[in-house]
């Protein structure tokens, strides 16, 4: 197994309908709780542990969930209300090395991406086939429909999650209440 991609890379789904988006978007919802409950029983020294050799700890897989999905959440709001808005890209890695991400208290972060999936889930829940349809332009990736956002963010809360999960199952960490989907 890949430890950088315990469920796969990201594959997007060509056939998206009406289902799938409501499953997207239920992923999307749940993704707080799931990630609390595999959290919140590690000790300050499992919480500093690398998911893999030369990757994040998992306090910062933590803090990197808010900060990645807060960017989605804006990338929405701007193709929801502009014509093919140009996106500022971030670099994920440094935000990772920044003092917050790296020491800071996970109840800050899950905290706030619990507040923000209410939010994000109350604006996907309420768009259009349409709306689905929007664009924002990626100056790395060119354009960016929102089912195509969509679908990447279901499968990036698993993914980060799942980085979690199979590092709980190779260290014995019992104390974790999630398990790997």
């Amino acid at each position: 197994m890949d430890l950088r991609y315990p469920i796969g890379p990201f594959e997007m789904d060509p056939d998206i309908d009406d289902e799938k988006r409501r499953r997207f978007i239920e992923e999307i919802a749940e993704t707080p709780a799931r990630l609390r409950a595999c959290v919140e029983r590690l000790s300050p020294e499992q919480l500093d542990t690398p998911y893999r050799p030369g990757g994040w700890t998992v306090r910062q897989v933590v803090h990197h969930l808010p900060d990645s999905h807060l960017n989605s959440y804006v990338r929405f709001k701007l193709a929801l209300t502009e014509e093919e808005p140009t996106i500022k890209p971030y670099f994920e890695d440094r935000w990772a090395e920044l003092e917050d991400a790296r020491t800071g208290h996970i109840e800050i972060s899950l905290e706030l991406l619990e507040s923000l999936h209410r939010r994000w889930v109350l604006l996907l829940r309420s768009l259009t086939e349409p709306d689905f349809a929007r664009t924002f332009n990626h100056p790395e990736l060119g354009l960016v429909t929102l089912d195509k956002n969509l679908c990447l963010y279901a499968w990036h809360g698993r993914h980060h999650i799942a980085q979690i999960t199979s590092l709980c199952e190779r260290e014995g960490w019992s104390n974790s209440l999630c398990k790997s989907s």
